[in-house]
């Protein structure tokens, strides 16, 4: 006969839960150990001290939740004056700028460059509407959402004042939304409108753009870049 194993004793006393309600003398003479010293406490104690651990668990959790609402409340004011400025821009051919300019200073983000290849003739003559190549086109054609990660040698990064200092970007792609139109649908499918730029968001901190971000609000200031952007078309 094998002897009987811890396994045993916990699958019996677990498929067995009247067991203390016949034997409940034996709760009063359980000791276990304190994970807070070398001291023993009763069944009892631990207990306690379980519940008290789960709950500091669950404030915490609940902090986290209220920061990250107060975080997502700030960020959706930033991206409100954002689109402000963008709306008060008179001249078409000026807009690539101040959306750049304004996305630095609007949510403190260091640097910032934008690249657009479907404009009119006479953009066409402007920095933001040329030096890129057909490779980030088609990789910007690929990017159904915003790609949040390192910079691990992207051509987008050379359009940087300092691509050196970026170690973490967010790549946005603008798409070609007609005004007035909301995103067609096929066959259930949300069919994204093609590239026409790619905006490039860096940090010097490797770890501010990450692919376990949330991307909503990255995916809006894409959006609205691009619904700005058609005046250039």
């Amino acid at each position: 006969m094998s002897p009987i194993t811890e396994d045993d004793i916990a699958n019996f006393l677990v498929n067995t839960p009247d067991f203390f309600v016949r034997h409940a003398e034996i709760l009063g003479t359980i000791r276990l150990s304190s994970p807070h010293g070398n001291r023993a406490v009763s069944l009892q104690e631990r207990q306690a001290e379980l519940m008290r651990e789960k709950i500091k668990g669950l404030e915490l959790r609940m902090m986290e939740m209220v920061r990250n609402g107060g975080d997502y409340s700030v960020i959706a004011e930033h991206v409100h004056v954002w689109t402000l400025y963008l709306l008060e821009v008179s001249k078409a051919i000026d807009i690539p700028h101040v959306l750049v300019k304004r996305i630095e200073t609007s949510f403190d983000i260091p640097q910032a460059a934008i690249k657009i290849w479907d404009v009119n003739k006479a953009a066409k003559k402007e920095s933001f509407a040329k030096g890129f190549s057909e490779d980030v086109q088609k990789f910007a054609n690929t990017l159904n959402a915003p790609y949040c990660g390192a910079n691990t040698g992207f051509e987008a990064v050379d359009w940087l004042p300092r691509p050196a200092e970026a170690k973490s970007v967010a790549l946005i792609a603008l798409h070609a939304y007609e005004p007035s139109r909301v995103t067609p649908i096929h066959d259930g499918v949300k069919v994204t409108p093609p590239a026409i730029g790619l905006l490039v968001l860096a940090s010097e901190d490797e770890h501010r753009y990450h692919s376990g971000m949330g991307t909503v609000f990255l995916e809006q200031v894409g959006e609205l870049a691009s619904a700005c952007l058609n005046r250039l078309r």
